[in-house]
């Protein structure tokens, strides 16, 4: 079926939307619309609440920039983690992929994205600032520096390593288990677990640049 000749408007306009998504062209979208037409009005509601639920009342962690349910997410509010070492990745994904290794237990800090200038992200768009006040307070005796390793990610690691160096903290930075040009979300959970318990001190990888 040619999905721009649709017998309904309403259909249309569900697969556009579909279609909005990463990954989802129109003939994926065409496929999925059909396939919840089919299902009971009931299932297909709840589907539909879920989404605008997860919309409008997931919150951001105030302390690590984490999603949640609450103000402060389960990480951040649980006693058992060691709260003097602060991890700092680039999105949420990367906490997840983190958290699936079973090899870390310390807090997280997200974020948000990496300095991107041909993007227009700078370290002003970015949770950085929030970030160094958690350091500044001074419960954090070690920051991991665990970052994708693309140009983008590269940058921001040494963006980072440059301001935490004010401050008396351990900076540290994952293993070459990571290859460079990998994000953490794509990287086997037993790399990325070896990674992190094999971290190594910032300037042993990267050096002094001045």
């Amino acid at each position: 079926m040619d999905t721009h000749s649709l017998p309904s408007k309403l259909l249309d306009t569900a697969v556009g939307e579909l279609a909005s998504l990463p990954g989802i062209g129109r003939k994926t979208a065409l496929r999925l619309a059909l396939h919840l037409l089919k299902q009971p009005a009931e299932q297909v509601n709840y589907f539909g609440n879920a989404i605008i639920a997860m919309r409008n009342e997931v919150k951001q962690c105030r302390v690590c920039c984490n999603i949640s349910d609450s103000d402060t997410c389960e990480i951040c509010a649980n006693p058992n983690r060691e709260s003097s070492t602060i991890c700092v990745v680039e999105n949420v994904q990367d906490v997840m992929s983190i958290e699936a290794t079973l090899q870390y237990n310390g807090l997280y800090h997200v974020l948000g994205g990496v300095i991107s200038p041909m993007d227009g992200i700078s370290p002003g768009d970015l949770n950085i600032a929030s970030l160094l006040e958690r350091v500044a307070a001074g419960d954090a005796k070690e920051a991991i520096i665990a970052i994708s390793t693309t140009m983008e990610g590269e940058t921001t690691a040494y963006y980072l390593y440059k301001k935490l160096s004010a401050y008396p903290i351990k900076i540290s930075a994952l293993a070459r288990g990571v290859e460079f040009g990998n994000e953490l979300e794509h990287t086997d959970e037993i790399t990325l677990g070896r990674s992190i318990k094999n971290r190594t001190p910032f300037e042993n990888l990267f050096g002094h640049k001045g």
